[in-house]
């Protein structure tokens, strides 16, 4: 079978955000009513050991005061590593004691400055809290909130065979994923990675301000401690606490540890698709994004092998060269061959490139397609480096986000297609993504847990990447004018609509708070959480009252 060069953003089209307050790991005390979550855990300085302090005559501290996103840099007084959530707690402590400002790293892909910038003196880096096991106590697997997507995925498959629907970028840590509700490739056939949190452990501080640790269960006898974990199923890092870890079971689900968790599959299809922009013409253009859209809005019942079909397609800047899209699907799902076949072939068509999908050996494969079956970890390893600079920690960006409920409508394709095909010379790694949602994410309430877009079909990511400072403008521009356009019948934003739904907290964009950029009557705080936000600023009081973990899109106190 040949192989297709891949030609896509070169981004984090899963980066999602590891935003700035995010979350941690540690033991958990069992509670006396059986649900292993208890009222309050404290955990005093005394009992810690000492984390590792790194401070900026360190000869590791350039490493560590910046991310993925290279636009955003910190210069803190120190950095600190802990290994414990006691250690966690006497940071926190020290931090909130001496009047510093503190944020926290998971992963570092956070697209905007809220863990690293110029007002932080303290950064806590949870890289070291890394773990994944199975906590018998729980009857629930336990993940470090400084694990990466990837520690996650080898452990759970690897020790159990199962897995959580989350993101593609492998690097990405479980903080900020997890806490913005997390999203990947298995979400239409498993629903958000949060449909599956059981419990977490987080570090707060109360209204005297003293630190300490607490764990929150989807089950917690305590009505303030399910509204703590409920507040962690969507509403975003950086607002209430740090995390120390995460517990993953599945609702309803009892027995052996190998029952808990989503089943991976055992091998997956993945293409990889690729057409030239000289062979795109403006009407295939139009035909490609609306086919896209409709099919998902056409296949989105939970449980089928078409509502269980993940892709994105990725409409890159025609200075790239190619536009692509990615597709996986479960090998075993019932003609799941032809389902895929027939999904890909409508593509070519709708571009008007004769290319009829062919099948070897039940592999679909065109002229613009490659498809491969493949083992499903080792799948998941390779799409997420699949593209050269995904991984890549050295450059700048810019992202912007929405969510859609319907096809994407005519207006909205062109004014793509115009940015897409401008001459203002922007950086090759730009463009615009769609990425499929609905499926068995939208089998749960808009309320059930805190991300409110429930019954979106799909999200839609404006990005650009590039190297140089000195490019900043031009790049940052051409996002900001893209997005601004494509949602001008409403303000510059998608407000919250029969066909918009508002933005990903997990994507987040700075602009949405600037009357300059967001010129509607939606507040940003409801584009990314809606009807939900209210609740959310009441688990604030509960649980920040002097608002110690804060940045610039942060829950506010009510």
């Amino acid at each position: 079978m040949k192989r297709r060069r891949f030609v896509g953003l070169g981004s984090g089209i899963a980066f999602t955000a590891a935003a700035g307050g995010g979350l941690a790991t540690a033991p958990h005390a069992r509670a006396a009513d059986g649900t292993g979550a208890s009222a309050v855990t404290a955990v005093t300085a005394q009992k810690a050991t000492s984390a590792v302090a790194v401070t900026p005559s360190d000869s590791r501290y350039p490493d560590l005061i910046s991310g993925n996103n290279q636009r955003w840099t910190s210069s803190p007084d120190k950095v600190v590593l802990p290994r414990t959530t006691a250690e966690v707690v006497t940071a926190v402590q020290e931090a909130v004691t001496a009047g510093k400002r503190l944020s926290v790293c998971g992963g570092g892909h956070c697209f905007e400055d809220f863990v690293f910038n110029a007002d932080i003196k303290v950064n806590i880096n949870m890289g070291l809290m890394n773990a994944v096991s199975f906590d018998s106590s729980m009857n629930a697997f336990k993940v470090g909130a400084g694990a990466t997507l990837l520690d996650v995925y080898e452990a759970l498959y690897e020790g159990w065979g199962v897995t959580i629907p989350a993101g593609i970028c492998h690097s990405v840590g479980v903080g900020g994923h997890v806490t913005g509700g997390g999203y990947g490739n298995l979400s239409r056939q498993y629903g958000l990675t949060v449909d599956h949190l059981h419990a977490v452990e987080v570090v707060v501080v109360d209204a005297s301000g003293t630190a300490r640790s607490v764990v929150a269960a989807r089950d917690s006898a305590d009505s303030a401690l399910r509204d703590l974990f409920w507040a962690h199923t969507g509403g975003g890092g950086g607002s209430f606490g740090v995390v120390t870890a995460f517990w993953f079971r599945t609702p309803g689900r009892t027995g052996a540890a190998e029952t808990l968790l989503p089943k991976a599959p055992s091998k997956i299809f993945l293409t990889l698709a690729g057409w030239p922009w000289e062979k795109v013409t403006q009407d295939g253009f139009r035909r490609l994004v609306e086919y896209w859209g409709t099919w998902f809005e056409e296949h989105n019942t939970p449980g089928t092998t078409a509502g269980s079909l993940y892709s994105w397609l990725m409409l890159n800047h025609r200075d790239s060269g190619s536009m692509g899209a990615v597709v996986q699907l479960d090998a075993s799902l019932p003609d799941a061959a032809s389902v895929l076949s027939d999904f890909l072939a409508g593509m070519d068509a709708a571009l008007g490139l004769s290319s009829a999908t062919v099948r070897h050996d039940g592999i679909p494969d065109s002229r613009y397609t490659s498809t491969r079956l493949m083992p499903w970890l080792r799948g998941t390893k390779y799409i997420g480096a699949i593209s050269p600079t995904q991984l890549d920690p050295t450059t700048r960006g810019c992202h912007k986000s929405a969510h859609l409920r319907r096809r994407t409508p005519q207006a909205q394709i062109d004014a793509m297609y115009a940015h897409l095909t401008s001459t203002d010379k922007p950086s090759t790694m730009t463009g615009i993504v769609l990425s499929a949602s609905g499926g068995r994410i939208a089998s749960v309430s808009s309320t059930a847990t805190a991300v409110a877009q429930r019954d979106a079909i799909m999200k839609v990511n404006f990005e650009s990447r590039w190297y140089d400072k000195a490019d900043d403008t031009k790049n940052v521009g051409w996002i900001r004018e893209a997005f601004g356009a494509v949602y001008g019948d409403t303000g510059g934003v998608p407000v919250p609509n029969d066909v918009t739904d508002g933005c990903y907290i997990n994507y987040p964009d700075g602009d949405l708070s600037d009357p300059a950029f967001n010129r509607s009557s939606v507040a940003w705080h409801d584009l990314y959480w809606k009807q939900n936000y209210a609740r959310l600023q009441q688990v604030k009081r509960a649980w920040d009252p002097g608002d110690v973990f804060h940045h610039r899109q942060s829950i506010r106190l009510p």
